[in-house]
C-alpha cells in the first residue's frame, strides 16, 4: 500500500426545496451547528469523528429516484431510541430491517423533504 493519507468524509452536500427548515431538521439529529450562507445551510461535524452537511436550495425538478442516501450508525441497543427522536424531530419511518444480516441491523427513515437515511446499529464483536 502506498503512503496515501487517510480519506474522511468532508460533507454530504444535496438539495432542499427550504434548506433553512431542512437545515435545523439536520442539525438538530446530528448535533451540528448550523451555518448560514446566503440561500444555503453548512452544518459543521458534531466533534472530530462527525460529518458536515451542505444544504443548498433545489436546482430543478426533485427526481424521481434518490441515488444516495446516509447511513447513520449508532451504538448497539440504541437504534430505536435513536429512531424515535428522529420521529420527533420530524422524520418518517419507511421501513425496518432488522433479521436479514447478522453484522447489521436498520431503520430506514425520510427526513421532512422526504431524503431517505438509514439508522443503523452493528452488534458488539465477540
Amino acid at each position: 500500500m502506498t503512503d496515501q493519507p487517510a480519506m474522511t468524509l468532508g460533507a454530504y452536500n444535496f438539495e432542499a426545496d427550504d434548506p433553512e427548515k431542512l437545515g435545523q431538521f439536520w442539525s438538530r439529529l446530528t448535533g451540528g451547528e448550523v451555518s448560514p450562507g446566503g440561500d444555503s445551510v453548512y452544518i459543521a461535524p458534531n466533534g472530530d469523528r462527525g460529518f458536515g452537511l451542505f444544504i443548498q436550495p433545489l436546482q430543478g425538478p426533485r427526481p424521481d429516484r434518490q441515488l444516495a442516501h446516509l447511513d447513520l450508525t449508532v451504538p448497539w441497543g440504541t437504534r430505536a431510541s435513536e429512531v424515535q427522536r428522529a420521529q420527533e424531530l420530524g422524520a418518517r419511518v419507511e421501513w425496518h430491517v432488522l433479521d436479514e444480516h447478522p453484522h447489521v441491523q436498520w431503520t430506514t427513515l425520510s427526513d421532512p423533504e422526504g431524503n431517505l437515511f438509514c439508522i443503523a446499529e452493528h452488534p458488539p464483536r465477540s
